[in-house]
């Protein structure tokens, strides 16, 4: 029986990374599974793939990589991957049940499973995205289903690719942009807080023995030390029941997030990165969801989703409804006063030649290249504070400890 049993068992399928020159001659790469290498090359050859460079790819270690949760950037790299794949003259069907099937992501492969199987059955794919909106929102499923009227799902596909692509790219810029402070600025409470429990307590003993009067900023600095010793689980419960509290009213009440996204935008630095990045991301979408064929109105509703900040939201929305009464978009703009002149002015020319997507498309590119501008700027600005604040708060702490000992020598 364990022999029947192990020949029975299903051997598992490897991955390869493959690259190679499809009918038309032009250069293209991509993973496969196959059992070997020559079932490999078979399997390219009988879609008209020359394959040059075959080579198995390394599987993750302890299995880590097998059933992670499925990414924005994941899409956004699948959605290329299907671009490309298309661009070689693979059939759709075929594209999805390649790509899935060689992905590392269990729940990936299970996701293009479940849209293959369904697409194989006749259903057309924009349909079979709109299954699952978690990963595909509404304008990628609305820009798929353009590409299937119009006949150009290769073309549509590459523009939502790089749509996708620049989307993350621009919430790594923001993320970086946030991360580096509240990770410095997070180590140095640590840190203070330490020398604070640990540190000051045993100056605080040697003071006592001293017999007398400690100066006014050593005093705060025990008292301080004493409180934190004392009530440290109050701080920490009271810090954690805080972002508890806002992490939950920002999911639930759509009133409080929009006076957040009001809030933020008027920080000092912070503000203006956010709003360059909300420009950029409804020049982008604006642009992709026009080119693709999208109606105007529809392509500023998508935008206004997409704007990710609750003032850039109500106010496209304001101008899809004056659009709608026949107003052109970039009076529009100018009426709702949060567009930068520039922006308006480039709409305004692309409306008169007709070239309103490629137009919102350099504005992307102009303002993209503006918040890595900014983001990098800042991390140079925010270094030298970051070290000035950490040197006052740590030099603080150790004047407050010695000036006793100093004011002692000077009386000896």
């Amino acid at each position: 029986m364990a022999k029947i049993k192990k020949a029975n068992k299903t051997k598992e399928l490897d991955t390869f990374i493959w690259s190679g020159v499809n009918r038309k001659g032009k250069k293209i790469n991509g993973e496969l599974t196959a059992n070997n290498v020559i079932e490999l090359k078979a399997q390219l050859r009988k879609q008209g793939i020359t394959p040059s460079k075959v080579k198995k790819k390394p599987k993750p270690m302890f299995g880590l990589g097998k059933d992670q949760a499925i990414k924005p950037a994941d899409i956004a790299v699948i959605t290329r991957q299907i671009a490309t794949m298309l661009g070689a003259g693979v059939p759709l069907v075929q594209t999805i049940e390649m790509i899935g099937k060689g992905h590392d992501n269990g729940n990936m492969r299970k996701l293009l499973g479940e849209v293959g199987n369904k697409l194989a059955s006749g259903i057309p794919l924009s349909d079979c995205l709109r299954e699952h909106p978690l990963y595909f929102d509404d304008l990628y499923c609305d820009l798929v289903a353009s590409g299937e009227q119009s006949g150009a799902l290769e073309t549509i596909y590459g523009r939502i690719a790089t749509y996708k692509e620049k989307a993350e790219a621009l919430k790594a810029k923001i993320k970086k942009a946030l991360t580096y402070p509240i990770a410095v600025l997070v180590i140095a409470a640590i840190v203070t807080s330490i020398l604070l429990i640990f540190v000051v307590p045993v100056f605080e003993e040697i003071f006592n023995s001293f017999g007398a009067e400690l100066p006014a900023f050593t005093q705060l600095v025990l008292a301080i030390s004493d409180f934190m010793q004392n009530y440290w689980y109050w701080g920490l419960a009271a810090i954690f029941g805080a972002g508890f509290l806002f992490k939950r009213a920002h999911r639930n009440s759509q009133k409080f997030r929009d006076s957040v996204d009001r809030k933020i935008l008027k920080l000092p630095i912070i503000g203006d990165l956010l709003e360059k990045a909300a420009v950029a991301r409804y020049a982008r979408t604006l642009s992709t969801t026009f080119a693709a064929g999208v109606p105007l109105i529809d392509a500023l509703e998508s935008a206004a989703g997409a704007s990710g900040n609750a003032v850039f939201r109500d106010a496209i929305l304001e101008i899809r409804a004056e659009v709608s009464s026949g107003m052109q978009m970039n009076l529009a703009m100018r009426n709702c006063k949060i567009f930068p002149d520039m922006v308006i002015q480039m709409v305004a020319i692309g409306e008169e030649s007709g070239a309103v997507d490629d137009m919102l498309s350099k504005v992307a590119n102009v303002y993209e290249a503006e918040v890595d501008n900014a983001v990098d700027s800042l991390t140079s600005l925010l270094e030298p504070m970051i070290m000035a604040v950490l040197g006052v708060v740590i030099g603080g702490l150790i004047i407050a400890m010695y000036l006793p000992i100093f004011q002692i020598g000077m009386v000896v």
